[in-house]
């Protein structure tokens, strides 16, 4: 496997009357399937950050829209894990939409590892190497971690 494919449905109020998708869903959406991926792996957020104190968290994102979703429209969103350095995850993301075939979305994310501190704080820190060998079967080249 090179990528982490998850299909989704346009709810109301994700774009306008013309498809043209809200910034801040393009990104929820890629939050949704990230999410998905790590609890199909068996790292569910929750589990990270209630039992285990840690967590992915946002490091940088740039998305660009491409074309348009309505409400309804059928979205195949996928991720493909660019590189894993010794504290971030580097995601390439895609969404298409199924009923047209046309890109709605493409852009990339970096996630960086992250330790939760008594005080609530965040230190980044080494992903585990459980973690890293369960997400390198969604690399693009296929590549060890």
């Amino acid at each position: 496997m090179s990528a982490y494919v998850q299909e989704l449905t346009v709810n109301w109020g994700e774009s306008d009357p013309f498809g043209l998708v809200y910034y801040a869903r393009e990104v929820a959406w890629f939050n949704e399937v990230e999410h998905e991926l790590f609890r199909r792996i068996g790292h569910p957020i929750n589990k990270m950050i209630n039992e285990e104190r840690s967590a992915f968290v946002m490091g940088e994102i740039q998305f660009r829209f491409v074309g348009p979703a309505a409400y309804g429209d059928r979205v195949q969103c996928t991720l493909t894990l660019i590189d894993i350095r010794d504290k971030t995850l580097h995601w390439q993301c895609d969404a298409r939409n199924l009923d047209t075939g046309q890109q709605i979305c493409e852009g990339t994310a970096t996630r960086v590892y992250a330790k939760i501190e008594e005080d609530g704080n965040l230190k980044s820190k080494h992903i585990p190497d459980d973690i890293r060998s369960l997400l390198v079967q969604f690399r693009a080249d296929g590549a060890q971690v």
